[in-house]
């Protein structure tokens, strides 16, 4: 592995303790440069600050915090801050899963699309614990998968989705590639007043409602085995581009 170059970054933040025990999982696999937001950005999705000037700011060798969402860094990282383009680029350890509907609104997941849209192969790694307390196991996993990903031909424009179990490393029934499947929660709008009695709304959390079938990703980590979800760039559903261009020729034109 030796002259490999990794980029890592997430949504949590710079001072995150599941980007810490990424950082020394993968260490040894080459050179590994944080670039990660400064603040924490959980549910920033795939969004660029493009409003007002980003700052970067240097905390020490080869560690980078950016006033901005985690596509910011990544596409700083690759675009800017890094002189040779990263061999492989890790978002994460993200503390809770990152399952079903979840991966639309992750920041975790939109690094990882945003170096796969760059050409870099990606993945994203989440921990299916919210207290976020013991990451060993995610970030063995993460160190494993990386080195296959480092070796390894992937299919073209395609990034991963690896969620693991919070469970003790020999309580972990193994892998399984996992489609995306659908989740909701239940409760995730909360109405409070504020002293004035205003009414204001908070969104988040709840009770998350999984759905997708045996072979779906929350599926496969609730039943103990680590998932890992092939995700593509290209969202066009072609069957039914298919069918709308069989069926719907009598479309009027203006």
């Amino acid at each position: 592995m030796a002259g490999k170059i990794i980029l890592l970054s997430n949504d949590d933040g710079i001072r995150a303790p599941g980007l810490n025990s990424l950082a020394q999982a993968v260490h040894e696999l080459g050179r590994v440069i944080i670039v990660a937001p400064e603040n924490d950005s959980s549910a920033a999705s795939h969004s660029l600050t493009m409003r007002r000037p980003l700052r970067v700011r240097k905390r020490e060798k080869d560690v980078y915090s950016v006033d901005g969402t985690p596509t910011d860094c990544v596409t700083l990282g690759i675009n800017r801050i890094l002189k040779t383009r990263p061999d492989l680029v890790i978002s994460g350890i993200n503390p809770g899963p990152n399952l079903g509907d979840d991966i639309n609104y992750s920041g975790t997941v939109s690094a990882a699309v945003e170096a796969t849209m760059l050409g870099i192969p990606a993945f994203a790694v989440s921990l299916a614990d919210y207290d976020g307390i013991n990451f060993k196991v995610a970030a063995t996993f993460a160190r494993t998968f990386a080195v296959r990903l480092l070796t390894a031909a992937i299919p073209a424009d395609t990034l991963f989705n690896v969620n693991c179990p919070a469970l003790a490393a020999a309580a972990i029934k193994g892998i399984r590639f996992t489609s995306q499947g659908r989740r909701a929660y239940e409760g995730a709008i909360t109405t409070i007043s504020d002293p004035r009695g205003r009414r204001h709304y908070w969104i988040g959390g709840g009770k998350a409602i999984d759905n997708g079938g045996a072979d779906a990703d929350a599926a496969a980590v609730n039943a103990g085995f680590i998932s890992i979800t092939p995700l593509r760039l290209d969202r066009t559903n072609h069957e039914a581009r298919e069918q709308l261009a069989r069926e719907w020729q009598d479309l009027e034109t203006p």
